[in-house]
């Protein structure tokens, strides 16, 4: 099916990366869209402000979305790699879901702040998870020049039943670290040249 190939693709092409130290959680039950939660828990530091508080300031000034991947997946990685190579006028945003920023977002929208299980798309107006965030950033996504996939993105939304599209995205996201291993330290940036693409982690200090 067409709308396979870009997710399939997404997986390829690695770039260098500065990374820093960041603790790995294990993954805890997975939700499928979230609105901004009513009652925002506090984040593990008692001196950071409330997720909601974090979540008005990564939108304040930019309304990109987020996309909250797993810094210490290599797939993942290179799934992010791919995206920014595809995104030459950087309509999305990244930061890893272990980063503080990350916590905060997911603790934003009702989830758990280590749930790492899923890639979460986050958006001014609420977040996605599973099939539906990788479809909602492929929508962004420009492999080639007049080769946009928004169209194929869309069929796909309405053509492929959502529990197919997750079966297929479950696969092999349970399987991610087994594919193409894991790392032992977390990616927030991109020595400088791809800053505007990630998040700053500070967002979150008090």
């Amino acid at each position: 099916m067409i709308w396979l190939k870009p997710i399939i693709s997404i997986q390829l092409a690695l770039a260098s990366m500065r990374l820093r130290a960041c603790h790995a959680f294990s993954p805890t039950i997975t939700y499928r869209r979230e609105g901004r939660a009513t009652s925002s828990a506090l984040l593990s530091s008692s001196n950071q402000p409330p997720p909601s508080a974090i979540l008005d300031r990564v939108f304040e000034s930019d309304n990109r979305p987020v996309i909250l991947f797993d810094g210490v997946c290599n797939l993942c990685n290179n799934a992010v790699n791919t995206a920014i190579d595809w995104d030459p006028q950087g309509r999305l945003r990244f930061s890893a879901l272990q980063s503080n920023v990350g916590r905060a977002l997911l603790q934003a929208h009702g989830r758990e702040a280590d749930d790492i299980s899923s890639i979460v798309l986050v958006t001014p107006s609420g977040a996605f998870i599973k099939s539906d965030a990788i479809l909602g950033i492929t929508q962004e996504l420009n492999p080639l020049p007049f080769l946009p996939l928004r169209p194929f993105a869309g069929l796909a939304t309405y053509v492929v039943p959502q529990f197919i599209r997750d079966l297929i995205y479950d696969g092999v996201a349970d399987n991610r670290y087994s594919i193409m291993g894991k790392r032992d330290e977390c990616r927030f940036d991109a020595d400088g040249e791809f800053d505007d693409r990630f998040v700053d982690d500070s967002l979150a200090g008090s």
